[in-house]
């Protein structure tokens, strides 16, 4: 079997990855007990938030272009192929339970669609076309943003959806493991977390991916406390969809205003369950619908909404 000519190139180019370096102190794991391969990985774990700390003023200032543009109802996008895209997916997927998003407000959009998150679809990852297109389903505006998200930093399609997004106005972010990467120089913000060789060579579902969950993670929090869906470090925004989650809204009203439950409870009921809004009818004494009226005027902060009150 014949391989198409550019496999050599493409080869060439994966050796002077980072992610993709192979240690030969390493080629007999396989030898080793259970416990000490375990000691070995947990050791290369510990080396990732240091790598993340090293990039936290660019992860920083991403975060505070994001939030103004969402403020003026821009959306978060995530594009990305493999484990990246699934990380970026996944990340989208938790705000709304946990800060109350719109439909679509977060989202992630995977090379090969769904499909992918669970099994790979062959070639999609190489498709700049098809990164344009689940682009242009969404309909960006300048509002928007859109984080590409590669271990590499040379998947196809997650540059394609930086450089499709850039060129419609869209604010862009390339998050890369590796130093010099195309997608962060594609992007208007580069974060390029270099964890290095993976302890299986190429696994990049291993560090890199961890370093990725730990950027997607302060992206989309703090760009949520900047937003106003936290009271502190109380989920003020939380969508009480099941027991659980219920229970952690009562918890969450008791902690930020110290009243007793009967009071929680009648709060809850004025507020039709809103938390935030159950804390400034406490806090602020004020009824139901003028704590609906505060916070829409203050852009929903809560701490506002509390200043306005009491001024």
């Amino acid at each position: 079997m014949t391989l198409p000519s550019h496999h050599p190139e493409l080869r060439a180019e994966l050796e002077q990855l980072a992610t993709e370096a192979f240690r030969p102190e390493l080629s007999g794991i396989d030898r080793l007990p259970t416990l000490e391969i375990a000691r070995l990985m947990n050791g290369e774990d510990a080396t990732v938030p240091a790598a993340v700390a090293e990039r936290l003023p660019e992860i920083a200032a991403a975060i505070d272009a994001v939030a103004a543009r969402m403020a003026r109802g821009g959306r978060l996008v995530y594009a990305g192929a493999g484990t990246a895209g699934r990380l970026g997916v996944l990340d989208a997927s938790e705000c709304p339970p946990t800060f109350n998003t719109a439909p679509g407000q977060v989202t992630g959009v995977i090379a090969g669609g769904p499909e992918a998150m669970v099994s790979p679809v062959e070639g999609a990852e190489d498709s700049r076309e098809l990164a344009r297109a689940d682009l242009d389903a969404l309909g960006l505006t300048p509002d928007d943003t859109v984080v590409g998200v590669s271990a590499s930093g040379r998947t196809p399609y997650a540059v394609g959806a930086v450089e499709h997004a850039r060129a419609r106005g869209a604010l862009t972010i390339g998050l890369s493991c590796n130093a010099g990467s195309a997608l962060a120089a594609a992007a208007d913000h580069g974060i390029e977390v270099v964890t290095g060789p993976e302890l299986v060579t190429g696994s990049t579902r291993l560090k890199a991916g961890t370093a990725q969950k730990l950027v997607l993670n302060m992206i989309s929090t703090i760009t949520m406390i900047r937003l106003g869906k936290t009271y502190g470090n109380l989920m003020v925004d939380v969508r009480a969809s099941n027991d659980k989650l219920r229970a952690r809204s009562r918890r969450i009203v008791a902690l930020a205003t110290g009243a007793g439950d009967e009071e929680i409870e009648r709060a809850l009921a004025a507020a039709d369950g809103e938390v935030k809004h159950a804390i400034l009818i406490l806090l602020a004494g004020v009824d139901g619908p003028a704590a609906a009226r505060l916070l829409e005027d203050s852009g929903g902060h809560l701490r506002a909404a509390l200043a306005a009150a009491e001024g």
